[in-house]
């Protein structure tokens, strides 16, 4: 595999909170010129997703957690897709919401399936956006045990909530072969300020250490993102197997 092959599967988040921000056209420009072909926009922005069109670069777009509430309704979800996607359709998924099981509104759990389901449904409808991606961005907060990668474990009062969101991304995903995926924000740096072991830099950088061995599973790790996508052992205990894993923000 060469370099550039091997980076196609690199993304960057595009956050608009700060100033000095390159006009929307120059940003599609520079993420051409280099090997990036995905970006993540933290909001339905008209001018930057135009701006992709026809680029090939991939786009995830999000969904404000506090327009969640709402997508519950069929004809509200049905606007929200009408008026953010179905007039630029350059985006390839939509994330419903951000870490959305860890927020301050507990009324977002209860929400959150039927907020993609009818999503999911509304982009169907159209032929221009039946084949865009409906998911939802969780951080490692969802876990209550992630060491050893073996041990990993969902938080017990977040499982009913997570076992609705998985079974409709595996069971949607292979009826549709749509490749609806479970993302995950593993924050290899936050895991790292908590680890005071002297080869744990190394680890998180891909850089040569001696590895660990996780005890419970006999797999030596090399680096800290490997052992963060314990999601699969988590998933395994509560037999949610056959659901695709991605890793979206690895700060």
């Amino acid at each position: 595999m060469t370099m550039k092959e091997s980076q196609s599967f690199i993304g960057i988040n595009y956050g608009q909170v700060v100033d000095n921000l390159l006009p929307a056209s120059a940003i599609a420009t520079l993420l051409q010129s280099t090997t990036i072909s995905k970006l993540r926009l933290y909001s339905a922005d008209p001018t930057i997703i135009q701006s992709l069109a026809n680029t090939a670069i991939s786009l995830i777009i999000n969904v404000f957690n506090f327009d969640v509430a709402s997508l519950p309704d069929p004809s509200v979800a049905s606007s929200w897709a009408a008026a953010n996607v179905l007039p630029y359709v350059p985006a390839s998924s939509i994330s419903v919401g951000n870490k959305t099981l860890n927020s301050e509104n507990p009324s977002l759990a209860s929400n959150l399936l039927p907020a993609i389901q009818n999503l999911q449904s509304a982009l169907s409808a159209s032929p221009s956006t039946a084949g865009i991606k409906v998911s939802t961005i969780h951080s490692m907060v969802v876990m209550s045990q992630s060491d050893p990668s073996s041990s990993g474990a969902f938080h017990p009062d977040l499982s009913n909530s997570l076992a609705g969101v998985v079974g409709f991304l595996r069971d949607a995903g292979f009826l549709r072969d749509a490749g609806l995926s479970f993302m995950i924000n593993p924050y290899p740096f936050f895991a790292y300020r908590r680890d005071p072991r002297l080869e744990t830099l190394a680890f998180c950088l891909f850089q040569p250490n001696p590895g660990r061995l996780d005890p419970g599973s006999w797999l030596t790790y090399t680096n800290m993102f490997d052992t963060q996508m314990i999601l699969t052992c988590a998933c395994s205990k509560l037999n949610w197997k056959g659901l695709s894993i991605l890793s979206r923000d690895c700060t």
